[in-house]
């Protein structure tokens, strides 16, 4: 049985780090190829590059979609090698190995995703409702495999497991209900500044509120309003949970977390206003990552099970699913 107090392991908890910062570096370089229109580098062939392993003569287009498939595939294997030295190095019902385990089936669903993307041509200019679906979607995944590798490093360092009860857990839903909603939006947004540019900001308004307008466009108001407001409420989220009563720890998560949400918000007020240049839309991206990120630790630091396992009761859960497991006659 697994008690709060396990001891730490840090070799595993850096490995489950720098998994965390690959696949931020493989959203990134997503980011990359949705923006430079380089998805369709490939054709629309998966997992073969234009029907070869390599391809030959490729293009930029093609050099930039074969990166991100490779690293993508490099991604995949860190996180398939995270979840089996859990499985092997934690001890049964550790919360580190459920997400572990997570981990490993969303990239798998990732990865899945990825390919469709593809073999239903969604890529380079294509404006299609299914293909806004799937970069909301898309994001969305992402965002909860981030968490899933966060929390993994988080209790692979020894770190109690959550306890979800009382008004914190709600509150702390709501804000990354939020996030994940503002998250998906601005994927959609960013499609639209991709697929419909704008040469000035007034032009960029005036496309969003044209009667007829593409959907992408009518959509894209929609993201700044939005992004203010979860922003606002993840400034106030650690006064509602309480966080000057929690631990240190919980305490600097939560000033990390809203100064995150506070630079987010001004720093989507530039890239708005600079007409979302591609430099400026990565960073944007980045800081939406490290604020997902930031948030779902505070949650984990906040909703810490501090509540002591004895040994008499972990002797009877032992002995019950000892019993349990023994053959009925």
């Amino acid at each position: 049985m697994f008690a709060p107090d396990a001891e730490p392991t840090p070799r595993l908890a850096r490995f489950a780090l720098w998994t965390l910062i690959a696949n931020v570096l493989v959203v990134l370089w997503g980011a990359v190829v949705r923006a430079t229109g380089a998805g369709a580098g490939c054709g629309s062939h998966w997992p073969l590059c234009n029907g070869q392993v390599v391809p030959r003569s490729p293009t930029i287009a093609t050099l930039v979609e074969l990166t991100h498939r490779v690293t993508s595939g490099v991604a995949l294997l860190l996180v398939m090698i995270l979840a089996v030295w859990c499985f092997r190095a934690l001890p049964r019902r550790h919360p580190g190995r459920r997400a572990a385990a997570t981990a490993a089936v969303l990239m798998v669903v990732e990865a899945g995703i990825g390919a469709g993307l593809v073999l239903f041509s969604l890529v380079g200019r294509d404006a299609s409702v299914g293909r806004a679906a799937y970069m909301g979607l898309h994001l969305a995944v992402t965002f909860l495999l981030l968490a899933a590798l966060a929390l993994t490093a988080w209790w692979a360092t020894g770190a109690p497991p959550v306890r979800l009860a009382g008004r914190a857990t709600v509150f702390l839903a709501v804000g990354a209900a939020g996030l994940l909603l503002v998250g998906a939006s601005g994927a959609v947004a960013a499609l639209g500044d991709t697929l419909f540019p704008a040469g000035s900001l007034a032009a960029g308004m005036r496309q969003d509120v044209t009667p007829g307008a593409h959907f992408l466009l009518r959509l894209r108001v929609v993201h700044p309003l939005l992004a203010t407001t979860v922003g606002a409420y993840l400034l106030l989220l650690p006064q509602l949970v309480g966080a000057a009563r929690r631990s240190r720890i919980a305490r600097r998560l939560g000033s990390a977390m809203s100064l995150l949400a506070l630079a987010q918000v001004a720093l989507g007020a530039v890239n708005l206003g600079l007409l979302a240049p591609v430099g400026l839309q990565l960073l944007h991206l980045l800081l939406a990552d490290a604020v997902w990120v930031a948030l779902v630790l505070f949650a984990a630091a906040v909703l810490a099970d501090a509540r002591p396992v004895t040994v008499a009761a972990a002797v009877r859960t032992e002995m019950a699913e000892r019993a349990a497991a023994l053959p009925r006659r």
